[in-house]
């Protein structure tokens, strides 16, 4: 630790801060642009100005490190002043440098009331300015669909530079020329390709770069603000719905260390507009090979009509990749009441819960991945699974001394990785230590096995999770203080539902068995569009859009999305998170849980439930960790060993992307124009401005 006297305070500092690190330990407010926690130091803009004793002129705490402060004449603490005279008047003439370009677009500006250069200017600027030259004016960029430009506004701060290249891993975007002729800019002006691309605004800190899909739409002092969890992936990132009214506005990350720091996908950002287009409002009933409206009686009595014909274990049901804890818990409760274990979960067939979770999450954790030093994944693409979780592994590769290996199908990740083969025979290559990263592996302090959803959702998926749980047991992933094996979950759902229980018991259909012709009367597709119902099954649709589950249904109850309810998710590391209602349902839709609890009273099976706290009183009975929000229950070495028993023969085939297109992976995205402009460009079809 360093001795510093800040302000006339003394502190005690780690040597490798810098200056505005230790002003801020000391309670001192610095102004900055061009400074972010997260990225490298680029100290250009100055803003951030303190004076050392003794120094001729004010020097940019952000670039200036403790270790380079002299110590006084007689040995004593550096003195730091970040209100002197000499601060105040570099900070006011920094401020004057700044706006002698930037233009009064303050009442036109979308980035007014949440915008740096406004705060500071108040802060820290003056009432007047002594040039009186015409402003410059720099054409404005096209960088694609959700990113859009007025340049006039940048102040060449660089953050964005610096995150395409750092963080999102595509260095796509730079500067070209010198002093006043300085622009940033992308090469050849070609949308940006990186799924992480919305970041860029929250972290401009001028009105230079701002949302294209939210530009003019509402500012932020009108808007409602509900703290929520993201669903469009496994990750759970946390996230801040914005709503007017009735309507949800836009999505903007929260920070949370441990999950997703303070980024988000695109996808989480703007499927937007997905929630308010191709809405079931009503329920719908097929008759004469046409759906046609009704009310919610109706469309009861026409299910209870049909499982009144059905033996109870000829039901089944199926939870799609949105699905909430509590809907699934219902559901589970209806199909008991009928003796029927016909229960899966998406992609979730070759999980079993009766091993424990330690055989289906992630057990080395999102943030584990840092303190990791290799890492093999296997039938996986993380950049288009979890994009907010690749970023964090890139992180970690930055930082040195981390060696990925990847079995499955190339892709660029947006950083070096061994391709080790495409199959599971490279896997059983692997485990014969015929390849040289086997030793990588047994040599790492802590390594990781990942095994994606691209692995597991095979009908093979039993035996090459058991080959990978055997691997990790092999080269020492799974010991004390260290459980390296994990599974990265695509979707929301499937880890709330394993803990719960929501798949095929002792005697019960999978998802593979309910698709087969004949071998159901009737199933309940909670969400689950992704799902191709068999001809001659009398299908239930519970969701939120007219997608392809809608197509398929015979009845069909419109239900809440994940804005509109409160819902228990838990993401792939295994950690319980719930979800803000922000806005309600439209028209007649109902939130999941109480459609299922309606249900059961119409169909002479009722729930022990009448609201949505004694339905969380009835799970956390059966499944207590689940009470603990925002905390991982953790899987045991036991059940990895568990699972590594299980054994089985792969087949030869090499591992398919699960995910072929980022932008589209569910209803409400698919639903969505933005996210449908988006796949065009990523498909290559509008790659430039003038294309």
């Amino acid at each position: 630790m360093t001795k510093l006297i800040i302000d006339g305070k003394e502190i005690d500092v780690p040597a490798e801060y810098t200056l505005l690190q230790a002003c801020e330990a000391a309670g001192a407010e610095i102004p900055r642009f061009c400074y972010h926690e997260r990225l490298s130091i680029a100290g250009n803009c100055r803003m951030c100005l303190v004076e050392v004793k003794g120094g001729p002129k004010p020097v940019a705490s952000c670039a200036w490190g403790v270790r380079d402060c002299r110590p006084g004449p007689k040995g004593e603490p550096p003195e730091i002043s970040t209100r002197s005279p000499m601060v105040k008047k570099a900070r006011e003439g920094v401020m004057e440098f700044l706006l002698i370009n930037h233009p009064l677009d303050c009442p036109i500006c979308d980035q007014g009331g949440e915008c740096d250069l406004q705060d500071q200017a108040m802060g820290y600027g003056v009432d007047t300015s002594r040039f009186a030259e015409n402003k410059r004016a720099v054409e404005d960029k096209y960088l694609g669909a959700l990113v859009k430009t007025s340049m006039n506004r940048c102040i060449q701060c660089t953050r964005c530079v610096r995150f395409s290249a750092e963080v999102a891993g595509a260095p796509e975007m730079g500067a070209t020329g010198r002093g006043e002729d300085m622009e940033i800019t992308t090469y050849l002006q070609h949308a940006l390709t990186s799924e992480l691309q919305g970041n860029l605004v929250d972290i401009c800190p001028v009105g230079a770069l701002t949302s294209k899909p939210y530009a003019f739409a509402a500012r932020p002092w009108e808007l409602g603000k509900t703290q929520s969890i993201d669903v469009m992936d496994g990750v759970g990132s946390a996230i801040r719905v914005d709503t007017r009214g009735r309507e949800v506005m836009r999505v903007l990350p929260r920070i949370n260390e441990a999950v997703n720091e303070e980024w988000i996908s695109d996808k989480t950002r703007h499927i937007v507009d997905g929630l308010r287009t191709q809405r079931l409002d009503r329920p719908y009933i097929r008759e004469a090979g046409k759906l046609r409206a009704a009310s919610w009686t109706e469309a009861f009595a026409a299910i209870a009509a049909k499982a009144a014909r059905s033996d109870g274990k000829r039901i089944g049901a199926i939870a799609g990749d949105l699905a909430g804890v509590e809907e699934m818990f219902a559901l589970k409760d209806l199909l008991a009441k009928y003796g029927s274990s016909n229960l899966a979960v998406h992609g979730g067939d070759a999980f079993d819960p009766a091993l424990g979770r330690g055989s289906y999450i992630f057990n080395p954790t999102l943030v584990g991945v840092e303190q990791a030093d290799a890492l093999l994944i296997i039938g996986a693409n993380p950049r288009k699974e979890a994009a907010v979780f690749n970023a964090r592994i890139r992180k970690r590769w930055r930082s040195g001394g981390f060696k990925v290996g990847v079995i499955g199908a190339k892709a660029d990740l947006t950083y070096d990785y061994d391709h080790l083969g495409a199959g599971t025979e490279t896997l059983g290559e692997l485990a014969a230590g015929k390849h040289s990263f086997m030793d990588v592996l047994k040599n790492a302090k802590n390594p990781i096995i990942l095994v994606g959803a691209g692995a597991a959702s095979r009908h093979d998926g039993v035996a090459i999770l058991a080959a990978a749980a055997k691997l990790a047991m092999d080269v020492g992933a799974v010991k004390d203080g260290w459980n390296g094996f994990g599974v990265l979950h695509e979707t929301a759902s499937r880890v709330g539902a394993l803990d719960i229980g929501f798949s095929a018991a002792a005697g019960g259909l999978n998802a593979a068995q309910m698709t087969t012709f004949g071998t159901l009367d009737l199933l309940f597709l909670l969400g689950a569009d992704e799902i191709k119902a068999p001809d001659g099954t009398f299908v239930v649709y519970i969701g939120t859009h007219g997608d392809r589950g809608a197509h398929r249904a015979d009845v069909i109850l419109p239900a809440a999305a994940y804005t509109e309810k409160s819902a228990i998710y838990v993401n792939t590391e295994g950690r319980v998170q719930m979800t803000g209602r922000a806005a309600f349902p439209p028209g007649e839709a109902r939130e999941d849980w109480a459609i299922v609890r309606a249900l059961s009273e119409a169909l002479g099976k009722k729930l022990g439930y009448d609201s949505l706290a004694a339905l969380r009183q009835a799970i956390f009975k059966a499944v207590p960790h689940l009470i603990r929000l925002d905390q991982i229950e953790a899987g045991s070495a036991d059940q990895i060993k568990r699972l590594a028993g299980k054994g089985g023969s792969p087949e030869k085939a090499p591992f398919k992307p699960l995910v072929d297109d980022f932008y589209l992976t569910n209803p409400i995205a698919r639903a969505s124009a933005v996210m449908a402009e988006c796949s065009r460009l990523a498909s290559g079809q509008m790659l430039t401005a003038a294309e």
